[in-house]
């Protein structure tokens, strides 16, 4: 059975000499087929079958789709474009658009 593990890049070398891959698809470290896990416990592992998909990093929230000024920055196909509060250059703040100002 696979394990995967939850690995900080600062800790990758100690993992890879316990005998942990590295799954470059997937962007995770894993162990498979170790009788003796407890070297491997501080990462906390996981277990996954082969046919499984694995899950989302995070899972999709309602609630930033009703808000979307919350401190998140959309790219992509869910950027959108919020309307000007006043003619002044992005970089620039003036008093009307001071409220909004990414930084004062």
């Amino acid at each position: 059975m696979r394990f995967d593990l939850k690995v900080p890049f600062a800790e990758k070398d100690a993992a890879k000499q316990l005998g942990a891959r590295w799954d470059a698809a997937n962007k995770l470290w894993y162990v498979e087929g170790k009788a003796d896990m407890t070297p491997f416990a501080k990462w906390n592992p996981t277990p996954r079958d082969g046919s499984a998909a694995p899950a989302p990093s995070r899972p999709a929230s309602k609630s930033s789709a009703a808000s979307p000024s919350a401190g998140i920055v959309q790219v992509g196909s869910r950027y959108r474009e919020l309307p000007r509060v006043c003619a002044c250059l992005p970089w620039e703040v003036c008093e009307a658009c001071h409220a909004t100002a990414l930084s004062a």
